[in-house]
């Protein structure tokens, strides 16, 4: 990867910075002090008489042996090193020793605050060692997954993949050396794309970027028609726009513009194969509905969400519509980057796994679960409220947490599935166009 220029002059400047300092620090080393201000010089020893000479010319009298008051003052001036250090300091010479009582009092305030040091620091330690404990079992599970999912699933997937035993491990999170493959099977590839047709065009969007970079005529005229190219043109900065998306990972140059779908696919999947269930992916009907801006359609995902959320949850259901809080507001920027922009990136891929297994129909599932999570705060807040906090989720959701809420939503309304529901709502909208709006229920 080039180095930005920014990074360059960064690091040239603080090497001018180091060896500038590296010089005022020799001119420094000549000589080391105690308590002066000035420092010594190389070859610049002085005798007794001279140093009490010079500090006499600067107090402007011959030094005295310090009065009663100062030596008070001197013992009033200590820094105990902690409260445990306060409670055993003997009182200053000048003032009565502490009486019996005190001193045994103070004493036991002290073995007292032992004995809490020690209770805090056992907790922590029991803490420490619960969470090693916990961390140890977590690599242990991956490490046996993996095993699972190389020598026994993936290599017999289509016999396997919807069995209960791999829809269990799938709900527990596809372990992260695995996930790109399982994401590519379960994605499939209906748009029959190869890795030659995608080098064709990466080529063709180098040479677009070029044409765009130089600003030529054929830019103009193809400006003009169709954008596909501009759609191409945009595959090669998928790996450098990742920074701006997940700043935190700090491993890609940062650079403009964004797709957060694309940065969880390219982060999990080579470029081509991350290329082909990108492509997959925006065929689905749910996201085709949306990146097209489809609003009849996108209103019909909206009507079927109602459905399940008045069914799961009716108390929060009637406190949105109370105050008016439509899906629309929240539910937008959830479906349209998959979560992954809302949630922590190892949330949002396990939520990735899922969506991957049971289709769209898990996105909605998962917001019903999120607003399960937080329905009793929900409750409480007013429209702005509920808007602000759905739209800038807390940063540190805690996995297991939100999946057991998801868990707890039933995707089941009148004995109908959610694809069922749809379906209706679909078919509801088409009556609806053409004038004779048919009975929903």
């Amino acid at each position: 990867m080039a180095v930005s220029p920014a990074l360059l002059l960064f690091m040239d400047r603080n090497l001018l910075a180091r060896k500038h300092n590296a010089r005022f620090d020799r001119q420094r080393d000549l000589g080391w002090k105690l308590f002066g201000k000035v420092p010594l010089r190389e070859n610049a020893q002085k005798d007794s008489k001279r140093i009490q000479k010079e500090h006499e010319d600067k107090a402007g009298s011959p030094s005295r042996p310090p009065s009663p008051k100062q030596n008070v003052r001197k013992n009033l001036d200590f820094e105990p090193l902690s409260t445990t250090a306060l409670i055993l300091e003997d009182r200053p010479a000048n003032l009565p020793a502490k009486p019996a009582e005190e001193a045994q009092k103070h004493r036991q305030q002290y073995e007292e605050m032992v004995v809490q040091a020690k209770k805090r620091e056992l907790k922590e330690a029991q803490r420490r060692k619960k969470q090693l404990e916990e961390r140890c079992r977590v690599e242990e599970s991956i490490g046996n997954a993996v095993l699972t999912w190389n020598n026994e699933i993936l290599p017999n997937w289509d016999t396997m993949w919807c069995s209960r035993k791999v829809r269990d491990l799938w709900w527990q999170g596809i372990p992260p050396s695995v996930r790109g493959k399982v994401w590519s099977l379960a994605i499939g590839n209906e748009l029959n794309i190869t890795h030659e047709l995608f080098d064709i065009c990466l080529a063709r969007a180098k040479e677009r970027w070029r044409s765009l970079s130089t600003g030529g005529s054929e830019v103009e005229s193809e400006d003009a028609g169709f954008s596909a190219a501009d759609r191409e043109a945009s595959l090669e900065l998928i790996k450098l726009d990742i920074s701006r998306t997940f700043p935190n990972l700090c491993i890609f140059q940062q650079v403009q513009g964004m797709s957060f779908i694309a940065a969880v696919l390219i982060l999990n999947l080579d470029t081509a194969d991350a290329f082909i269930a990108f492509s997959n992916l925006l065929n689905k009907p749910c996201q085709m509905a949306f990146f097209r801006v489809d609003h009849s359609l996108m209103l019909t995902y909206f009507a079927a969400f109602e459905v399940f959320f008045e069914e799961n949850l009716p108390k929060l259901f009637a406190h949105f519509k109370k105050n008016n809080l439509t899906p629309d507001i929240y539910l937008i920027d959830w479906i349209f980057t998959l979560y992954s922009r809302s949630l922590p990136l190892d949330l949002a891929c396990r939520v990735w796994d899922v969506f991957c297994r049971d289709g769209e129909e898990f996105l909605f599932r998962t917001a019903l679960g999120i607003l399960k999570l937080f329905e009793d705060i929900l409750a409480r807040m007013d429209f702005i409220h509920s808007a602000q906090f759905l739209t800038r989720l807390p940063e540190d959701l805690p996995a297991e947490e939100v999946f057991a809420a998801i868990a707890a939503i039933q995707m089941q309304s009148r004995n109908k599935k959610w694809a069922q529901v749809l379906a209706a709502l679909q078919k509801d909208s088409r009556e609806m166009e053409k004038g004779s709006p048919s009975l929903r229920h």
